[in-house]
This record gives structure tokens, C-alpha cells and sequence, in this order.
């Protein structure tokens, strides 16, 4: 019975020793690089329309949670193993977290979405602004409908948004990830806001959805036009591949 109980407790101070690790590092990104923001004023108009559900790429994950400011949010984290240290460093980040996978909006069954769904339902309607990635394992750049539900449901705007730095890598992963360096430019861009109809249909549904997909990889563009990298956006080198 000792033996298990001691694996648990390596196996959390791994975890949370990580998550410490990964909150120290994207706070060093943030405050070495000079960011700007776009357009100006960059909150201020947002602030009517709040709680609002932001939405990203999945590779651009790791500096959403600074685009939060002061305002209340939390973040959709899935529930496998890098998630959970991506969880603990937006905790420490002052974010909250919800667990669970996005979708294509047909099978909310799957990987806790369903659940991950009420719960981001209640954090708006809590007047938490919520962070959602738009695409889903394993189709980057291409927005799903679970996202659209979850703004006909909720009744708030979807805000596009993409950040960007002019030093970073980036893996050839499904979703090309982007680790950001420090020491460098930074940008943050935001795209028009999507309001979808309560009454919306599926045909509205997948207009809107196609919409929400095009302005996410402009913003994207642009971010990276902004901090002198026009060539590094991954939109673009999906696109070229």
C-alpha cells in the first residue's frame, strides 16, 4: 500500500515542480519583450461586451493567458498529461481552468466535452471571460462548431485574437506549437467580433464558424507582420505546404 502512495506523491511534485517551471518561464517571455497592441485603444471597447470567448489557435496556447489583463478568465485545458502542467502554470498564472477537449460539435461525448461544455456555459455566465482554442486534434487552423454552440448557447461575442513574438520556436507537430523566447517584440492583435444568433441554424452556424476560421489566421498574419516576422506565421506555412 506504501509503494503506490509514494508514486502519487513523486508523480505531483514532477507535476506541480513543472507547472512552477512553466508559469516562471512565460512570465520571463512577457516581461522581456516590448508588446504592442492592436487596435488602440485595445481593452477599453472590450470592456462593454464582456465576458467574451477568445478564441486562438492551439499552437499559440502558451501567451493567451496574458491577454487576460485584469479581468476575470479562465481557459478550456484538455485532460491529457501536458495538459495538466499547462493547467498548473495557468493556475499559478492567475487563470482559472476548465479540463475537457473541444470538438467538432457533434460529439460532446468525447474526452470530457460535454461536461467542459456546462462548465464554460456557467463560467460566462459567471462573467468570466473564457479562452478556447478554435481547432481541434488533430485538424490545425480549421475552426470547429463547438465553439460557435458555445457562443448561440452563451449569448457572448467571440473575440479572434492571435499573440505573437519575433523570437520563438516552433514544433512540426499536428498543431506546430510555438514556444515564445524572451527577448525580443511582442504583438497582440484582435480581430471584429463574432455574435451568433441564439436561432442560429446550421447553415448560419457554418457560415459563422468559417468566418470566425478566416479572421483567427488574419489575425494571426498580422501578429506576425507586426513584430517583423511576416514570413513565421504558421497559418501561412500551413497554407504553402
Amino acid at each position: 500500500m506504501k509503494l503506490p502512495r509514494r508514486n502519487v506523491l513523486q508523480s505531483e511534485w514532477v507535476l506541480s515542480c513543472a507547472g512552477v517551471l512553466v508559469a516562471a518561464y512565460l512570465k520571463l517571455v512577457w516581461f522581456t519583450n516590448r508588446f504592442s497592441y492592436h487596435p488602440q485603444p485595445f481593452y477599453e471597447p472590450l470592456e462593454p461586451q464582456m465576458p467574451l470567448i477568445l478564441a486562438f489557435w492551439h499552437g499559440q496556447l502558451f501567451m493567451a493567458p496574458f491577454v487576460r489583463k485584469d479581468y476575470p478568465g479562465k481557459v478550456l485545458i484538455s485532460r491529457h498529461g501536458d495538459g495538466e502542467i499547462i493547467a498548473r502554470a495557468a493556475r499559478r498564472l492567475g487563470i482559472g481552468v476548465v479540463r475537457g477537449s473541444g470538438d467538432n460539435g457533434r460529439e460532446f461525448h468525447r474526452k470530457g466535452a460535454l461536461g467542459a461544455f456546462k462548465e464554460m456555459l456557467r463560467a460566462l455566465a459567471d462573467a468570466y471571460n473564457m479562452a478556447v482554442t478554435a481547432d481541434v486534434p488533430k485538424r490545425a487552423y480549421v475552426a470547429g462548431l463547438g465553439i460557435i454552440m458555445l457562443a448561440r448557447e452563451s449569448g457572448r461575442p467571440i473575440a479572434p485574437f492571435a499573440v505573437a513574438t519575433s523570437r520563438f520556436l516552433r514544433f512540426s507537430n499536428w498543431d506546430r506549437t510555438t514556444i515564445a523566447l524572451p527577448f525580443g517584440r511582442g504583438a497582440m492583435m484582435l480581430g471584429e467580433l463574432i455574435h451568433v444568433p441564439p436561432d442560429a441554424d446550421a447553415a448560419l452556424m457554418e457560415s459563422l464558424r468559417r468566418r470566425l476560421e478566416i479572421t483567427i489566421n488574419e489575425v494571426t498574419t498580422r501578429a506576425y507582420a507586426a513584430v517583423g516576422r511576416a514570413e513565421a506565421s504558421p497559418v501561412d506555412a500551413v497554407l504553402d505546404v
